[in-house]
């Protein structure tokens, strides 16, 4: 073994053990939380502690077009990649002995590139810390396995079980329904055992073959790197067994969504204790101006926890989607969720996320909103405490609305960081220009000769 590979987890080690290590895939999420990089042998990547790739990998948009750069001229400067051997992990798929690698992405100065999402993540962690405080995420992954879908033009459909039959909905909970697919999720233990990640748990939701594994919580860069892992060994392991997983956030019409629920807290650095309960275990003020700042500042960054066109299909009432910012104590029809604890675990359940979302931009998003209302002091609204489908809609219903609310909020802005924030409005507003010049099939059905 080199010497670099004595600074990377356990987990890596033991699976390079009495192994000859082949490849190393450097790698950083763009904007959609793509894998972007470089893959080199082992023996390359010994000499080098820095790589090159181009500032353009965060200015293209999910269909491969590039944006104009609203920061300046499209001359695509270098940006410097820096391994994080912290995040060094196996790729159990892959045919020879690979490890993967997420990178820090600096300037040729050595500053953090503002635009790389898992700098805004860092940049958002960071201002807790000036303040004493450390946030603390546990996110939930729903997703669903379907069958092969290689022409665009036809619907979705769920995957074939072992049964010969194609996995059912409304079967939540159910342990026969996982086990119809039950082979995938076998090896979904398996690379993530031999990745080093623990699954909290693994279980049926609503829609017809959609699954949620609930992961541990803990640092908020550790688990979008976490996310960012997991979404391409699901992949990885659904195509092992001649199906597909997606994480759109709404892939089959008439079903449920796939939400990526965000539970969060705040620790005090220095005592070790959560901020949201007192000493006598009650709710502090800390934990209600964290409620009012999801409340108020939310709408404008619905854009990063919705930000596809897709997304605005999930937030529909009575289908486990929220359809609004109310909160309530165990209350799974609202937004913003209490969910039963202990004082020391007590937190919010931030229910808009879709998992389509990149996920270092989505646990950036939640956790500025709870920082401001840390900041401002605000109070909530009053605890809903019936059914919240039953109040008014107050989310963006469409990411062109999404994306005002995010350009018109300045307090967001300067969390988040402006450059940022220009880019990916710029990005996401060229992605909504190319569906808009995309004539649908129900558009073609009602209005060919009726209108």
């Amino acid at each position: 073994m080199t010497d670099w590979t004595d600074r990377i987890p356990q987990a890596a080690r033991d699976y390079l053990e009495g192994r000859r290590l082949d490849e190393v895939e450097c790698i950083v999420a763009d904007i959609a939380g793509v894998a972007r990089g470089k893959a080199m042998p082992a023996s390359k990547f010994r000499f080098q502690d820095r790589f090159f790739l181009p500032n353009s990998i965060f200015l293209q948009t999910i269909t491969g077009e590039w944006t104009d750069n609203p920061m300046g001229a499209f001359t695509e400067p270098d940006m410097i990649l820096v391994p994080d051997f912290s995040t060094a992990t196996a790729a159990p798929w892959t045919a020879d002995w690979t490890l993967q690698i997420i990178h820090d992405v600096e300037d040729q100065q050595g500053n953090p590139v503002p635009i790389a999402p898992r700098n805004v993540l860092k940049r958002v962690v960071q201002l807790y810390e000036a303040e004493g405080w450390k946030p603390v995420v546990a996110p939930e992954m729903e997703f669903f396995l379907v069958a092969r879908n290689t022409d665009p033009n036809q619907p979705i459909i769920p995957p074939m079980g072992r049964s010969g039959r194609r996995a059912a909905a409304k079967q939540a909970y159910s342990m026969s329904a996982v086990d119809e697919y039950g082979k995938v999720i076998d090896d979904i233990y398996d690379f993530a055992e031999l990745q080093g990640f623990e699954i909290d748990g693994i279980l049926q939701e609503g829609g017809a073959g959609q699954v949620e594994i609930n992961l541990a919580h803990g640092d908020p860069v550790e688990l979008a790197d976490q996310i960012f892992f997991f979404k391409r060994l699901i992949r990885e392991a659904a195509l092992r067994h001649d199906c597909f997983a997606t994480f759109m956030a709404k892939p089959i019409e008439g079903e449920p969504g796939s939400a990526m629920h965000i539970h969060q807290s705040v620790i005090d650095i220095e005592t070790g204790e959560n901020i949201f309960s007192d000493e006598k275990g009650g709710e502090t003020e800390a934990f209600l101006h964290c409620i009012a700042g999801l409340q108020t500042h939310l709408p404008a960054v619905i854009a990063l926890l919705a930000p596809y066109v897709n997304s605005y299909r999930r937030y529909v009432p009575d289908f486990a989607a929220p359809i609004n910012l109310e909160w309530g104590r165990d209350n799974r029809t609202t937004g913003l969720r209490v969910p039963i604890s202990g004082p020391a675990a007590r937190r919010i359940e931030n229910r808009l996320a879709g998992m389509d979302c990149n996920p270092y931009l989505g646990l950036a998003a939640s956790l500025a909103c709870a920082y401001l209302g840390l900041k401002e002091k605000r109070m909530p609204k009053a605890e809903c405490l019936g059914d919240a489908y039953m109040s008014a809609e107050d989310v963006p219903v469409n990411l062109g609305d999404a994306l005002d609310l995010l350009s018109e909020s300045a307090k967001i802005r300067d969390v988040l960081g402006h450059e940022f924030c220009a880019v990916y409005e710029a990005v996401k507003r060229n992605e909504y220009k190319e569906f808009l010049q995309v004539i649908s099939p129900w558009e073609r059905e009602h209005l060919l000769l009726n209108v």
